[in-house]
């Protein structure tokens, strides 16, 4: 595997050269500083799912460890990663964080790992959740794995536009 850097410095991800077509089975995460969300697509790579919260250990290898065996359990083909870009599209402090511990990440999985888009996706997961009139200590406990999937859907959909 190699790295490839496209036009947008924060699409960076790594080309598996398989030649293989399709999205396959998907691991999305939005990484935080205490919990990680994570959501699934299906196996056709058409629907994401919300999976589970993981909550940081203190250890950035550890978790990345926890991820790889997720990697393996659910079958997933490729990792999307949120990135928290600014509201105006530009790469903050919180995105530089982000593509450093995606490059770690890789390090450690392997499948390829790209990241995505993530801006407004915790609003988007927290008023669903509101809606769905769940009460805010049950939304916290969920909120990140709602928003890796709200995330990973958004990614999914736009797979299918290229």
């Amino acid at each position: 595997m190699r790295f490839v850097w496209p036009a947008r410095p924060w699409a960076r991800h790594l080309a598996d050269n398989t030649g293989r077509t399709g999205v396959g089975r998907v691991l999305g995460l939005d990484l935080g500083s205490k919990r990680i969300g994570i959501a699934v697509s299906d196996r056709s790579g058409l629907i994401a799912s919300p999976l589970s919260v993981l909550q940081r250990s203190g250890s950035e290898r550890r978790d990345h460890e926890a991820i790889a065996k997720l990697v393996v359990e659910e079958e997933c083909e490729r990792i999307v990663v949120g990135l928290p870009l600014s509201l105006d599209g530009s790469v903050g402090r919180a995105a530089k964080s982000a593509i450093a511990e995606v490059g770690r990440l890789a390090t450690v999985v392997s499948v390829p790992v790209e990241t995505y888009d993530e801006r407004l996706t915790t609003v988007s997961a927290e008023r669903a959740l509101m809606e769905a009139k769940m009460r805010a200590d049950a939304r916290r406990r969920v909120v990140d794995k709602v928003a890796a999937a709200v995330m990973l859907q958004s990614w999914i959909d736009r797979q299918a536009n290229l």
